[in-house]
């Protein structure tokens, strides 16, 4: 058992040994332990230097040595469902050496990439998308003639989502030819553990009993009432000592649940599965944070870990907008009864623990289900609730439908505070916030805010309480800008903009910058910067994308020469197409110049690094107004 993170990077020889997967196939049996607890101490080692997901990862070190021992990778196909506990499997297939550099821009990227290695064969990063994947790897690999296995490996919190069940409901009726691993490391329904279960899973597994199975019903369907009788008996033997009759009744065959650290048993297990067609699903048993002492016990701690040795610069602890949030929530809940806190499964990430602990009956968590989060919403506001949904921006694309057919159309009184919008850094694309202002912004009866800080994100967040319709307020990850948030809450005039910097008259040519949310800042930066320089230009604090202040936008375009529009948004669709929209409408000839994300991915990296190379940072502003002069 580790109990700290080593400085040094530990002696690992026969993990070393191991440069691809099928070098692990060489090791025997018996040395697999050994090379676990190598693996294991490396891992530990390794993200200590990078930071990164921690918990999920050690919880599976057994499990991933014993999938890629037993199956022949990367020919035949594992999946890792949202990627936290991808870690090792990343570290056994050829990026040893890197991992310490995980998620920064010259290393790995934090999930699994198709493009980083062929044992990646699926991109993921969003939940519950593996058990869809692998199947239609499957029905690929049978209609291309390939002999090769699909393995969905998803934890049971993934297992929550409704496209899981979808895809089990739907693989079951194909007969896909794939596993399914139900990596369980929630304790919940995990009580069946023990020499009993093995045997019966073992026996369940063997082909011997296959072959039994089978032959047996070729004789007992001549007779109805005797195949009916086996097949109830065998399900009712295997209720007695698995939760997995669900699962039957869907058309899989159910083995388990097995100690996941087990690498024999595992190993046996696995290489009985991989004999036998059709769909089937191995429920294993693990500890997240596995052979970590602090991480065992507090696995919501340890699901991510920061950089060790980086402290944080002394000085007052400025809020995240994340904390501006979860304040609110509670002051505004004490308050107006009517407010419902609602989360699909982010509750620590979207700080709603003091609400759900201040007003237990009031908070829901959803697990990860977007869709019903929203359509929830709806619902309770049918009945003169005020529902607020927390929710990451990345994630609100998977309730898109919901929001638009559910929420939006008839103007229910749903709120949505949208958090980890713009760039989120290291986690990389599959969790950046790039384009919800592009597909809010078309949705009829929709009121779109932004805050430039952390009290403006309080003011809005109000606002949008108190406006009766759907509204969404969209902030950033991180810490703010270290502005004093006022106990007070102030309604904001709806679809108003001001003024944060008015050009002072001079000969120079007039350049007004329109930002929205977060750009706010880095445009009030390159104002000073700019002014030093004896160059002035003025800066609007847009605050909403929609509705757009069309007043303060026409006198911009009427009094300066040039407008430039910045956000931290995809361009295309984003706040400034509505600022050109409207130009354009209007008939404002006034050149207008777009900043945002562009067209493309946005790769891992630090948020410094994305912002320039996005050009949307304090440089980028100021190149931009010198290049208008």
């Amino acid at each position: 058992m580790f109990t700290e993170i080593p400085n040094e990077r530990p002696a690992t020889p026969l993990l070393d040994s191991v440069t691809e997967a099928a070098d692990l196939r060489l090791l025997a049996l018996d040395q697999l332990e050994q090379f676990n607890h190598e693996l294991r101490e490396y891992l530990i080692y390794s993200v200590g230097q990078s930071g990164g997901h921690f918990g999920a990862g050690l919880g599976v070190v057994e499990l991933t040595t014993a999938l890629h021992y037993v199956f022949d990778t990367p020919n035949d196909k594992l999946v890792w469902d949202v990627g936290h506990q991808a870690y090792p499997h990343k570290i056994i297939t050829g990026r040893r050496e890197q991992m310490t550099k995980i998620r920064s821009k010259e290393g790995p990227a934090a999930f699994p990439l198709r493009s980083e290695s062929e044992y990646d064969t699926f991109g993921v990063g969003h939940s519950s998308t593996s058990i869809s994947a692998a199947m239609g790897m499957s029905l690929g690999m049978r209609a291309m003639g390939k002999d090769n296995q699909a393995v969905a490996i998803i934890g049971d919190g993934a297992m929550t989502a409704g496209m899981a069940f979808e895809a089990l409901n739907h693989a079951g009726h194909e007969k896909a030819d794939m596993l399914v691993i139900l990596n369980d490391n929630d304790m919940a329904i995990s009580d069946n553990v023990g020499a009993l279960n093995k045997y019966f899973t073992r026996l369940w597994a063997s082909p011997s009993y296959t072959s039994f199975r089978e032959g047996s019903k070729k004789i007992l369907q001549k007779s109805t009432t005797a195949w009916e009788f086996m097949r109830k008996t065998e399900e009712h033997m295997k209720a007695m000592v698995a939760p997995g009759i669900f699962f039957e009744e869907l058309g899989f065959n159910y083995y388990g649940p097995i100690d996941g650290h087990d690498t024999e048993e595992l190993v046996h297990t696995l290489a009985n599965l991989k004999k036998l067609p059709g769909p089937k699903i191995l429920h294993v048993v693990t500890k997240k944070g596995k052979g970590f002492a602090p991480a065992e016990v507090e696995q919501i701690k340890y699901h991510a870990l920061k950089k060790q040795h980086v402290k944080a610069p002394a000085g007052i602890a400025i809020q995240s907008y994340s904390n501006v949030f979860g304040n609110w929530l509670c002051d505004m809940a004490d308050v107006d009864e009517r407010l419902m806190g609602i989360t699909p499964a982010m509750r620590e990430g979207s700080d709603m623990i003091r609400f759900s602990e201040l007003y237990p009956q009031r908070y829901f968590d959803v697990a990860i289900a977007e869709q019903h989060a929203v359509t929830l919403a709806a619902g309770m506001a049918c009945e003169g609730a005020k529902p607020v949904v927390a929710i990451y921006s990345t994630f609100l694309q998977r309730g898109y439908d919901q929001l638009i057919h559910d929420v939006a159309l008839q103007n229910l009184d749903v709120m949505f505070a949208i958090d980890r919008a713009g760039l989120v850094g290291e986690d990389g694309p599959t969790h950046h916030g790039a384009y919800d202002y592009s597909f809010l912004r078309p949705i009829p009866n929709m009121v779109i805010m932004a805050p430039s800080n952390e009290d403006e994100c309080r003011q809005m967040l109000y606002t949008g309480y108190q406006y009766q319709g759907p509204t969404a307020v969209r902030y950033p990850r991180g810490s703010g800008t270290g502005i004093e948030v006022q106990t007070k809450m102030e309604l904001l005039d709806i679809g108003k903009g001001i003024m944060r910097r008015q050009r002072i008259a001079d000969s120079n040519k007039a350049i007004a910058v329109l930002a929205f949310g977060s750009c706010v800042n880095f445009a009030l930066a390159a104002a000073d910067e700019l002014a030093e320089q004896g160059i002035e230009v003025s800066i609007a604090d847009m605050r909403f994308v929609k509705p757009l202040d069309e007043a303060l936008v026409t006198e911009l375009a009427e009094s300066h020469d040039q407008l430039i529009c910045i956000e931290e948004n995809a361009i295309m669709g984003g706040a400034g197409s509505a600022v050109l929209e409207f130009l354009a409408k209007q008939g404002l000839h006034v050149p207008c110049q777009l900043m945002g994300i562009p067209d493309r991915y946005i790769e891992h990296a630090s948020p410094v690094q994305q912002f320039e190379d996005v050009a949307i940072d304090k440089a980028a502003i100021v190149a931009k107004v010198m290049n208008c002069l």
